[in-house]
């Protein structure tokens, strides 16, 4: 992100090549394989594998059938409008520069970023003996528990729960149970399961069919067909008549038909149990504090943003307040030529150089180097009614401005309330409903739900044999059998 706000590849600009994007970044920063840098830009572009996508691609970017990207020199990219909130300030000396690889260029060790991506987006990674697994989240439960927690410092994990449900998949469907997530939210390890959305429709032959439009997360649509098919080709699960995707531009839709008499509800069953129409995520919230990494609760996680977000508004604060004091000072020096506009013309006229003037300036007015050289610099036009005027508002403006900032720096209270503005505006912009539905949990599916429940009839023979078969069956047999 930062590479590309270097080349200016804002959401509103044009589009350019990935190559040139992977290239400024392998060439400035990170010195890996290119794959590995179009590889990360290209997971950032898939609104299947992030619930907030940070880059806008155009091209082939893949699928959430496994489809690989297109190469790079075909596909172009620039920043998400989102991104921008991840930069935002980022020219304001809010974060500290790192050198890069060689010593040669700055890169930033954090981005100022008003929206807390690390829980909106989740991450994904290993290292030597450790791994992370965080989860997305809903924007808008996230800033509504971070609002929270900051008018209410001691709050309980149980007390952000009322906000913050639980995750919320880019691919929608749902999970089973809030046990899982209150795990991980209190220990910063846990367990969900989840599952696809479903439903039966009646075909117009009579037999029903299943329809899935909305997959667990990270599950490859097309690898689920294949694993399905070869369930039915094995006959591990049987009553599938056939299976088609039938997914379109408008969503997701595949048709599995059943067997005439076959129930929609085992058939899904058996289907939980053998593919990943339903899966487990395992939650590892594990992310690098000041550098050392650290399983973190929910609460520790918010907190850390807090944090995160007051150093920002504390630096950027400190940086407008030093750039309002140095153009008051101009202005303060503009007021002063003004109002002896007559013997400064003379003092300019009279002197032989620019250095001769701007030291005459300093000693019979007492302006400092930076007021006398913008008195030299000052264009004529600024000498008329109207223009002496705007000085004069733009300097009580800025005055204002400073005490305002001051205020700021003044009040901790007033900095909490500015960290609560920005993420209002950011959810108005941003925020959407929940797309995954939390159900209640379900024990693990046992043999007897692999079964369809309907009347059967028994009979046993004087030998000893036992038959059984449905009651819809039994008209065939005309009872044979019956105290045989």
């Amino acid at each position: 992100l930062y590479g590309m706000n270097e080349l200016g590849l804002a959401f509103n600009r044009p589009y350019k090549k990935s190559a040139r994007i992977v290239g400024e970044v392998l060439g400035k920063y990170h010195p890996h394989g290119d794959k590995a840098v179009y590889d990360t830009m290209v997971r950032m572009t898939q609104d299947f594998a992030m619930r907030y996508p940070l880059v806008d691609g155009q091209g082939n970017f893949g699928s959430i059938d496994g489809d690989s990207p297109a190469a790079m020199r075909y596909t172009e990219a620039r920043m998400a409008r989102v991104s921008s909130e991840m930069l935002r300030d980022l020219d304001k000396e809010t974060i500290d520069l790192q050198p890069n690889f060689d010593d040669s260029l700055e890169e930033p060790s954090v981005l100022p970023s008003v929206i807390p991506n690390l829980l909106i987006n989740g991450s994904s990674g290993i290292a030597v003996g450790m791994a992370t697994n965080i989860p997305p989240h809903n924007l808008n439960e996230v800033v509504a528990g971070i609002k929270y927690l900051i008018d209410n410092p001691e709050a309980e994990i149980s007390d952000l729960m009322q906000y913050v449900k639980g995750p919320d998949f880019p691919t929608a469907g749902y999970i089973l149970g809030y046990d899982g997530i209150k795990q991980a939210y209190e220990t910063g390890r846990g367990k969900v399961t989840m599952r696809a959305r479903t439903f039966s429709e009646q075909q117009r032959n009579g037999k029903e069919a299943i329809i899935i439009s909305e997959l667990p997360y990270q599950v490859n649509k097309a690898k689920l067909i294949e694993d399905i098919a070869s369930l039915v080709k094995e006959k591990k699960v049987e009553g599938i008549s056939e299976i088609r995707d039938e997914s379109d531009r408008d969503g997701m839709r595949i048709f599995i038909e059943l067997k005439r008499n076959e129930f929609a509800d085992v058939i899904l069953n058996q289907l939980y149990k053998h593919t990943q129409l339903q899966s487990p995520f395992g939650i590892i919230m594990l992310a690098l504090v000041k550098g050392r990494p650290k399983t973190l609760t929910l609460k520790e996680m918010m907190r850390h943003f807090i944090d995160h977000r007051h150093n920002i508004v504390l630096r950027r604060t400190r940086y407008d307040l030093k750039q309002a004091e140095h153009k008051a000072h101009i202005l303060e020096g503009y007021r002063i030529a003004l109002d002896n506009i007559d013997e400064i013309i003379k003092i300019i006229r009279g002197s032989k150089d620019t250095p001769t003037a701007q030291e005459a300036l300093m000693k019979n007015f007492g302006l400092s180097e930076a007021q006398s050289k913008a008195i030299l610099e000052m264009r004529l036009q600024r000498l008329t009614g109207l223009e002496r005027q705007k000085i004069e508002d733009e300097y009580n403006e800025t005055i204002k401005l400073i005490e305002y900032l001051n205020s700021i720096l003044a009040s901790e209270a007033l900095r909490m309330q500015i960290i609560k503005d920005e993420l209002d505006e950011v959810v108005s912009t941003y925020g959407d409903k929940r797309r995954t539905e939390i159900i209640a949990g379900m024990d693990d599916l046992t043999l007897e739900d692999m079964i369809a429940e309907e009347e059967m009839v028994i009979t046993i023979s004087h030998k000893g044999f036992i038959k059984r078969y449905p009651v819809s069956g039994d008209r065939s047999h005309k009872h044979a059998g019956w105290g045989s």
